[in-house]
């Protein structure tokens, strides 16, 4: 069943269409095809086999004279699901030939391992073809930490929060986000706020409910209303000041760990052998942008030292 935070994504792109092809060309950097309008059309993707498949979202690109020149099959993920493998090649081959015109799938990916799996080329059979999902994940989304750009580019700090929350510089992730809530109205920011802050853990959200409360008592209002119920929770003063206390280090602690054991869990997957001084150099970096670099390197790598450069 559709969550909130997975209908509330999917409204985002439905009610600025134009957002999916600018995130392709500033985050991807694709030439897109010229195009003056974008359109969400019906997702129902009916087949001649008695079997109806509905992706997400589905959005198309028209040029100034209203020739259709591309379509973007939106998908948000936030569960490895092994039949997308399988659904996603029929919504891209049915655009194809219902709209004869290029097609691609966009998956909207916040979790690093949903991303990392998300990305992977997908055998249409025998070697002889394949599709290569475009994700929107953490190793394609900034963190957006300046409030100036997280003004103008709203939305990519929403999922800039969703996808780096939890990180070393989350907390400044997730400040930029949340003050620029203030251009939505408020049942839209309440349901951007909720979306970034279930995905927050419990380290990273204790902290961030003890700033709220920080910011109220000094009566300083930089954030929305609704996020100033956060503080009714329950918080005791003793317990916002052990969040205080070394919280920060305990959260990149715990962050590193995370990525060690994404990087572990997909190399296992992948079939990759590590020596043990592979496992130690895994263990013991202390950079979370590397441990990203290494992540993605997963993607098409043979052996570790592929994986590990």
């Amino acid at each position: 069943m559709p969550t909130l935070e997975h209908n509330g994504l999917v409204d985002m792109f439905r009610e600025n269409p134009s957002l999916a092809p600018h995130f392709l060309e500033i985050l991807f950097h694709l030439d897109l095809p010229p195009y003056a309008t974008v359109a969400v059309v019906e997702a129902s993707l009916d087949q001649l086999i008695p079997v109806e498949f509905r992706a997400d979202l589905v959005l198309e690109l028209h040029d100034q004279r209203g020739a259709l020149v591309l379509s973007i099959v939106l998908e948000v993920q936030r569960d490895i699901d092994r039949r997308k493998r399988y659904s996603w090649p029929v919504y891209v081959a049915v655009v194809r030939a219902q709209k004869e015109c290029d097609a691609v799938v966009l998956v909207v990916a916040p979790d690093a391992e949903v991303a990392a799996w998300a990305a992977q080329k997908i055998d249409l059979g025998l070697g002889l073809g394949t599709l290569q999902p475009l994700v929107l994940g953490p190793a394609i989304v900034p963190e957006v930490t300046d409030q100036a750009e997280a003004e103008k580019e709203t939305e990519l700090a929403i999922l800039s929060a969703a996808s780096h929350g939890n990180g070393p510089n989350g907390l400044a992730v997730v400040q930029a986000a949340l003050g620029a809530l203030g251009r939505f109205d408020h049942e839209h920011a309440a349901v951007y706020f909720q979306i970034v802050y279930n995905a927050l853990r419990d380290p990273m959200r204790r902290a961030l409910e003890a700033l709220i409360m920080e910011r109220q008592t000094e009566g300083k209002a930089t954030f929305p209303p609704f996020a100033q119920q956060l503080i009714d929770r329950g918080r005791s003063e003793g317990k916002l000041e052990g969040i205080r206390e070394g919280k920060l280090e305990g959260i990149r602690e715990g962050e590193l760990k995370g990525k060690r054991d994404t990087l572990l869990r997909l190399l296992a997957q992948a079939g990759i052998a590590l020596t043990d001084d592979d496992r130690d150099r895994i263990q013991t970096c202390s950079d979370p942008a590397i441990l990203d670099r290494w992540v993605g390197n997963v993607l098409g790598a043979k052996s570790a030292s592929d994986v590990l450069s």
